[in-house]
Order: structure tokens, then sequence, then C-alpha cells
């Protein structure tokens, strides 16, 4: 559980609805003190505003759509419609829409109450120009965290990309067959050291995305042993495309050994080698960000996976660890012995053999049950409630 807190600690969550909330408040504060100052003009300058507010974005998409129609319309849209795909990407929604319209009649229902109709109007003029410009030229741009926001809510970022084709392309054709691999090959190595709760492959996670190609060239207590059986698949035509996985044997503080199939997740290398390009625009902040995000969300991918459920675990590696020579080995043995633990709470002890066997008669002075129940679920269709049926025939039978 201390593992899980720590993981929780530096894997940054789904942001939440508080500016919107901060907003909505401000907003009623502010609505609240004109309806005491100026009863007789809220409708009005509500109105105003929200026609001004409107404005300014309209006339910006305006400018983008001019940008898209003359230079994009064919290699980005294809001949898609114009009302359906190039006015809501340029920001001309129905939303934006409906709203400066309906700003719009309710001024013009207003305008009697309107005072200084002149400046009001150059402010309906002059504020949409001005924003549309500063938006063009990024002064108004979006900030970094409206930016990466909207990557991770519409899943554009490379994280969620590395994520799935990981899941895809290699998790999920083959982790539905591990167990299978593990039984084969412990039946042919009769000196190998499988704990119970080794049966599941532990993927590395490091923060910095820097991992090795040999584990046993970053920690002393880890030494290759042997391969699992090959996984042979007919992939994008390839015939008989060829998938293993590694056995190492870590030994911990008293020198016992213990073998587990782990490698590194193969996406941290694209994550590091993008870092060190510079083209790629990708920094060693960005990468660490990058790499939490790729946690989560194959996390978030695996935990709804039937055919990968119980065949994983995956070991978020902090980066604090120079000092410590046998760190990996340390981590993996700590994620082993937890591993055991949870494979012993969910089969329980092994049930203790009586030499005398319980009658049925003395079932009220049996003794405890050496574990807790199960539950038993039932796959048929439930049936019709009705009264018992008393079955004379065999009675008479008898």
């Amino acid at each position: 559980m201390h593992c899980l807190r720590d993981e929780d600690a530096l894997i940054p969550s789904p942001r939440g609805s508080l500016p919107k909330v901060c907003g909505a408040l401000v907003a009623a504060i502010a609505t609240g003190g004109l309806l005491l100052l100026s009863p007789g003009r809220l409708i009005h300058l509500v109105a105003l505003a929200t026609l001004i507010v409107t404005l300014g974005p309209l006339l910006h998409g305006l400018y983008l759509l001019l940008e898209e129609l003359l230079h994009h319309s064919n290699t980005r849209y294809r001949g898609r419609s114009l009302l359906g795909h190039v006015l809501p990407a340029c920001g001309l929604g129905p939303k934006t829409l409906l709203a400066a319209a309906m700003a719009a009649l309710l001024l013009y229902l207003t305008r009697h109450s309107l005072m200084h109709k002149g400046q009001s109007w150059e402010l309906v003029v002059l504020v949409p120009v001005l924003y549309a410009l500063f938006k063009c030229l990024g002064v108004l741009g979006p900030s970094e965290v409206e930016v990466s926001d909207i990557c991770e809510e519409r899943k554009m970022n490379v994280a969620h990309g590395l994520a799935w084709s990981f899941y895809l392309g290699y998790l999920q054709l083959v982790l539905p067959s591990l167990e299978k691999s593990i039984d084969s090959f412990r039946g042919s190595h009769r000196d190998s050291f499988w704990g119970r709760g080794s049966q599941k492959l532990l993927i590395l996670i490091p923060l910095n995305a820097n991992i090795s190609h040999k584990l046993e060239d970053e920690d002393g207590n880890i030494q290759f042993y042997d391969s699992l059986p090959n996984s042979e698949l007919d992939r994008a035509g390839v015939r008989g495309r060829v998938y293993k996985h590694s056995v190492y044997r870590v030994k911990d503080k008293r020198g016992k050994a213990h073998d587990c199939a782990v490698e590194y997740a193969t996406p941290l290398l694209t994550l590091y080698r993008m870092s060190q390009e510079r083209s790629a625009g990708f920094g060693a902040s960005e990468r660490r960000q990058q790499v939490l995000l790729f946690y989560r969300t194959l996390r978030d991918v695996l935990d709804q996976s039937l055919e990968c459920r119980n065949r994983y675990r995956l070991i978020l590696i902090k980066d604090e660890h120079e000092d410590d020579p046998n760190f990996l080995s340390n981590t993996i043995l700590r994620h082993l012995e937890q591993q055991n633990k949870e494979e012993f709470c969910l089969n329980g002890a092994p049930q203790q053999e009586t030499n005398k066997p319980v009658e049925v008669e003395d079932w009220r002075n049996s003794e405890p049950m050496s574990r807790e129940p199960t539950l038993m679920i039932s796959l048929d269709r439930p049936q019709p409630l009705r009264g018992p049926v008393e079955d004379t025939d065999s009675f008479r039978a008898t």
C-alpha cells in the first residue's frame, strides 16, 4: 500500500472543474452587485457585455475561416461540408453564434434604456477588433494549462498514442498466453525459483525514460536466466512474428534467488530519443510529464482489459536512486513480495486436514472453516418465483 500511495502522489490526476466554479461564482457576485446598483439597466448591461465578448471570437473565427478556405480546404477537409466541419473547426460553432444572436436580440429590445449610446456602440466595434488582433498575435493565446487540459481531454498527447500502441500492438497479444508460457517454462526448468506471486509480467516504467537494454548492467543482483517459450503470430503481413519475454533471476540480501519475467516498457525509448532531438521540441520536463501520462493511460487501459487482467504489474520507478546500486532489484523484490501477499489473501491459507471427518448430523458442533467463504455466481437465467410443489407420486411409490 505504501508503494501505491507513492505512485498516486506522482501521477497527475485529470483536471477538474474548479475554474468553471470560480467563473460562475464571480459572475454571480458581479451580477448581484449590478442588480443592487442599477436594477433597471441590468438586462441591457448583460446583453451589451455578452455581445462585446462574443463578437471578438467570432471576428477571429472569420479570419481563421478565410485562411482555411483559401489554402487548406482540399488538403485538410477534402470536400467536407462547410457548416458541419469547417465552421466549428474555426471556432464558429453553434454555441458562440447562438450567444451572439441572443445578446444582439436582448440589446435591441432594451435599446430604450441605453445611456451614452455613442460610447456604447464604439465599444461594441472597438473591443472585438482589438480582441481579434491580440488573438492573432498570440497575446491572448491559450496558456500551457489550457493546452495541456485540451490534449489530455481529447487524448491528443504523445503518451496516449504510445500507451494505446503498446497495449494493442503488444500486451493484448502476449499477456493472454503468459500463464501457459510460464507453466511450460517451469516444467522444463526444474531448478527455477518461481514464487506463487510471480506469475505476472513485470513492466518497468522509469520516470527519466532512460533505460538500458540489459538489466544486469544496472544492478549486480539481477542476472539473465533464460527466455520464456516464444509466441508466434501473423501480424501485418509478417508470417510467424516472434514475441518473447526474458526471465531474470533476482537475488535478495540473503542471497535467495527469485525468478520472474520482467522488462522495460519499450515506448519509453521513443520518449527518450524524442527528448534528444531538437526537431521534436521535447525537453526533459515535457518528457517526464509524458512518462507519467503514459503510465496513467496504460494503467487505465489495462484495468478495463479482460484479456490482460491479473497478468501484469506496472512498476513506476523514481529517478532519485543514484546512490543505491541495488535499487532496481530491491524494487522488483518488493513488488514480488506484495504479489505473494495478494495471492495469499485471495486464495487463502491451505485448508487443514483433520483425522475425524465432520458428519452431517454434527454440523452445529463442527469446527470453524479454515478460510473465508467465497461468493458463488450463477450464470443461469433467473426463474420465476413459485411455491413448493408436493410430489405425492413419490410418497405413493415409497
